[in-house]
């Protein structure tokens, strides 16, 4: 009997005769959904800036703000500190943006199963559209942090999900994936900072990025081409369970001689993981968890820590530009690195979470003594840790998908993206205090 399309390493292959076409659509499809689950993520960490400029503008001249002004002189060097800082670090947004990510990545793979994947995308599309609202009408920093936690609730949400979701497809669609992601990395960054420089408000420019939300519900409901086996909008129980029912109808309308009990329990996939099992293969992931956590740490911190502080004065870009420049060129490297998998795979990736923990220690320095002479150089640097962030990403769920058996890829895929999120989530508390350090001198 033939094995359900779920459990194989190849599925694609036998949804129709199309084959390469159908191929094509597939890794098209990821490559939008990767774009699109990504945007506004980016987005938001590249406004951080402006969102937190923004505000503190009218907390100083609102009537009302005489007492939060007084408490953010203690913090705020904007007048007196060589790093022109804001009262609030970058890394405030950054937590916002990550901590709702990191709790659904945690504890959702256990559970996410009873949600349909069509459910789970029409989910994502709502929660990014609502975050591009939010903050493009916010009146308070409240508001604003709100605004990012919901993208962060649809890229967590999305991330897990559509990763899980390669394993119904053929494998190339994970090098779709992950360099949709890297190119959400980019566009998200460029086109953000593009229409801020040609004089469109961050309002204005939010609002345009309305279009995203609707291009991921787009590509997943016309745009892939599905196998059967897909839960789309039932839960996983419910498709096995039909699964088993009618595999058992078939053995019994057949009219061969071979013997069902065996063949029942070689092809049979047996349910739902249970959750010791699930427990179990959490346990074999920490290989490839804790190499990819070190390099979001590390990456992180640099870009919410450091790459706000790294500002040259007198130069042809302001302040805020040199930020939004910063992040277009980190994920430009994020994007080449994540584009890169079917010309270079690296299995050691924990060489890669050395390398960028060397290039974080050396821009605190840069950072702390100020020895760096122009801002080309913090250019080729934060180009370099994209490079480094994006590669050990794409590099690291490769490996896992190739690896990992094929009743446990859809969950391992699901578990270890908690990975980049807890280095992240750390990068963001240790930003902080580096953060009220440097601006208090």
């Amino acid at each position: 009997m033939e094995q359900p399309a779920s459990v194989t390493s190849d599925p694609l292959q036998r949804l129709d005769g199309t084959g390469r076409c159908v191929q094509i659509r597939n890794w098209i499809g990821f490559w939008l959904l990767g774009l699109c689950n990504n945007f506004a993520y980016v987005v938001m960490l590249s406004a951080a800036h402006d969102i937190l400029e923004k505000q503190e503008s009218r907390n100083e001249t609102a009537s009302t703000s005489a007492s939060l002004h007084v408490d953010f002189q203690v913090g705020n060097s904007s007048n007196s500190s060589i790093y022109d800082c804001n009262p609030v670090s970058t890394a405030a947004v950054l937590l916002a943006d990550i901590l709702p990510t990191l709790f659904i990545k945690l504890f959702a793979p256990f559970v996410i199963h009873k949600m349909p994947y069509g459910v789970r995308v029409l989910f994502c599309a709502i929660m990014a559209a609502t975050s591009f609202l939010l903050v493009s009408f916010s009146s308070a920093v409240w508001m604003s942090i709100l605004g990012v936690i919901f993208a962060s609730i649809s890229s967590g949400l999305g991330e897990l999900s559509f990763l899980s979701l390669t394993v119904f497809f053929s494998r190339s669609v994970l090098e779709g994936w992950g360099s949709g992601t890297g190119a959400a990395g980019l566009i998200g960054a460029l086109l953000y900072s593009v229409l801020i420089q040609a004089g469109l408000s961050p309002r204005n420019t939010l609002l345009i990025m309305l279009v995203v939300p609707i291009t991921m519900v787009v590509s997943y409901f016309f745009l892939l081409v599905c196998p059967p086996s897909l839960p789309q909008w039932r839960t996983k129980e419910t498709e096995y369970a039909a699964l088993v029912s009618e595999d058992r109808q078939q053995l019994l309308d057949s009219s061969d001689e071979e013997e069902p009990e065996s063949s029942t329990t070689e092809d049979q996939p047996t349910g739902p993981l249970s959750f010791r099992e699930r427990l179990f293969v959490i346990r074999g992931l920490w290989r490839f968890v804790l190499p990819l956590g070190v390099v979001y740490l590390t990456e992180y911190f640099i870009n919410q820590g450091l790459m706000e502080l790294l500002f040259f004065h007198n130069i042809f870009l302001t302040h805020a530009a040199q930020y939004r420049w910063y992040q277009t060129l980190y994920q430009l490297g994020v994007l080449l690195s994540r584009s890169s998998l079917r010309c270079v795979k690296i299995r050691k990736v924990w060489i890669l979470s050395v390398l960028q923990m060397l290039n974080a220690v050396f821009l605190l320095l840069a950072v702390r003594y100020l020895f760096l002479p122009t801002v080309w150089l913090v250019f080729a640097f934060i180009l370099y840790e994209g490079l480094l962030g994006g590669a050990a990403y794409v590099n690291t769920f490769h490996f896992i998908s190739k690896e990992t058996e094929d009743r446990h890829r859809e969950f391992s895929m699901a578990a270890a993206s908690v990975g980049d999120s807890l280095g992240i989530t750390v990068a963001g508390l240790i930003s902080l205090p580096v953060h009220t350090y440097f601006c208090s001198l």
